[in-house]
């Protein structure tokens, strides 16, 4: 079994520091390329470091003294998340650079594809890298949610506000806390919240279609979580039953 400190001869902080540095040369792209004002630049910014601060936390709190190459590849996709970030931070209620918005967008979302399929090939999955992933995409589609609902309302907030929410509930009820059996229906609805937010924001659809086709995805996201809620529901009372006495 190959580890992941095989995999990498630089030590880790040196891995983040090169990570934040180079979040700060895509936000430069980008104001070269279409303007940044203060406000992207501060987002951007705030971005970088509480990557950097969280990432550095968790890897000190789970033992993990490298990054692997499917990390770096999500580390990757956390840039170009903050570049996301701090264009629409910059441009709330004004203008996008939509090209730029898309292109940036769309290729965060393609090497969601690619970590997993690295991290499986190389033997380096791990729990840590599996969070790393779901938090970033969590991040952007919630970024996402928030571009998409300056054209269309603020209900598809709902999008981006989701998995929070499911998050800070589960806080309070820990049976939401146990884990969920592998779902390819899951994977495929969450996959989805992505592709649809990136079309709808691009407007290569009628205003009418792009509303149609984000309701349709927040009702598939509605059906997950409901889903999922239902069966950790049903798993906490098979769970009771057994320490329960028969009457």
């Amino acid at each position: 079994m190959i580890t992941r400190v095989q995999y990498s001869t630089v030590p880790v902080g040196q891995e983040l520091a090169a990570g934040m540095v180079t979040q700060f040369l895509l936000l430069a792209g980008v104001g070269a390329v279409a303007g940044l004002g203060p406000v992207g630049w501060l987002t951007g910014a705030a971005f970088a470091v509480a990557l950097w601060t969280l990432l550095t936390s968790a890897m000190r709190r789970t033992r993990v003294y490298a990054l692997g190459p499917a990390d770096l590849v999500t580390l990757a996709r956390a840039t170009l998340v903050g570049g996301v970030a701090a264009l629409v931070a910059d441009r709330l209620g004004t203008a996008q650079p939509v090209a730029l918005f898309v292109a940036l967008a769309a290729v965060a979302l393609a090497l969601d594809a690619v970590d997993g399929q690295v991290a499986r090939r190389t033997g380096t999955v791990s729990a840590l890298g599996a969070r790393f992933d779901m938090e970033v995409d969590a991040f952007l589609i919630l970024v996402l949610s928030v571009q998409v609902a300056l054209a269309q309302g603020l209900w598809v907030l709902a999008i981006g506000a989701m998995r929070y929410v499911f998050v800070a509930v589960a806080r309070v009820l820990p049976w939401l806390r146990a884990a969920l059996p592998v779902s390819m229906a899951r994977k495929t609805v969450a996959a989805l919240q992505g592709i649809v937010l990136v079309v709808a924001s691009s407007g290569v659809l009628p205003a009418v279609a792009a509303i149609a086709v984000t309701a349709g995805a927040l009702a598939l996201l509605a059906w997950s979580f409901g889903r999922d809620v239902n069966w950790l529901w049903r798993q906490r009372e098979r769970d009771l039953s057994r320490y329960v006495p028969a009457g």
